[in-house]
């Protein structure tokens, strides 16, 4: 290979909460978490204040011991978001499907919305509940991305894989899929329909890690939360970690 990677791992500042099977999404300046296994609370971090601020909770008959939260491209204002939670629950085999509308909970334009910044039922023009997923699935561990030149495809990864695509141009996705000891960067090519692999290194530090949340900003990936051993004995993290990829010409 002609480029040289070397990766970093770095102790952020801690959660509110301890979370695991959490999920993130990243809305410019914040990185918005989305509850976890045992954990309704959804937070707002605002990476140029370093801090946390709460959006809202979970519905109370919904549990989340496997839920996926991805942002869809479908609003033209540019302070609003709209998420797309789905999930199962694995005793009871139950599935959600919600929708947020988000605005910053850091402006004052959220406290002057009604329908915004909370979860609700994702339903059709009739007004019909849609679900995501067959009955047998179990979305614990889950991981999911949109993509497709139209941004109409949704990914999903059952456990005990993770994938984070990010959009290259116009027929080329790259993703990294993750796997404990394992992290792979893979092309993908929309109009050919051809994967392409290449491994990447791996940190002690990660190979700990299991059952995180994660976000990708251009180089940097953050995680948050999950168990810090592979056996999970150990306790419910509240820390975040930064693992960074920098190319040097070899």
């Amino acid at each position: 290979m002609g480029n040289q990677i070397t990766p970093s791992f770095q102790k952020l500042k801690s959660l509110p909460a301890s979370l695991f099977h959490s999920q993130c999404v990243l809305h410019k300046h914040e990185i918005l978490i989305c509850g976890g296994s045992c954990k309704k609370a959804c937070y707002s971090y605002d990476t140029i204040k370093n801090k946390y601020n709460l959006i809202c909770e979970y519905p109370s008959d919904i549990q989340l011991d496997g839920h996926c939260v991805v942002k869809l491209v479908d609003n033209k204002d540019r302070n609003q978001i709209t998420l797309l939670s789905f999930g199962s629950d694995w005793s009871s085999g139950n599935k959600h499907t919600l929708v947020m509308k988000y605005v910053s909970v850091w402006s004052n334009i959220s406290n002057q919305l009604n329908n915004c910044n909370k979860w609700v039922p994702f339903t059709d023009s009739h007004n019909h509940p849609i679900i995501i997923g067959r009955d047998q699935d179990n979305y614990c561990g889950a991981r999911a991305v949109i993509g497709g030149s139209n941004n109409n495809l949704l990914f999903i990864t059952y456990y005990e894989n993770n994938i984070k695509m990010m959009k290259t141009n116009k027929q080329n996705y790259q993703m990294l899929l993750l796997n404990e000891d394992t992290i792979l960067s893979i092309e993908y090519n929309e109009d050919n329909n051809i994967f392409q692999f290449h491994q990447l290194p791996v940190c002690k530090d990660i190979v700990l890690l299991t059952e995180c949340a994660y976000i990708c900003i251009n180089d940097i990936i953050l995680f948050f939360g999950g168990f810090g051993s592979k056996d999970h004995k150990s306790e419910i993290l509240e820390s975040v970690h930064k693992y960074s990829i920098e190319k040097t010409n070899g």
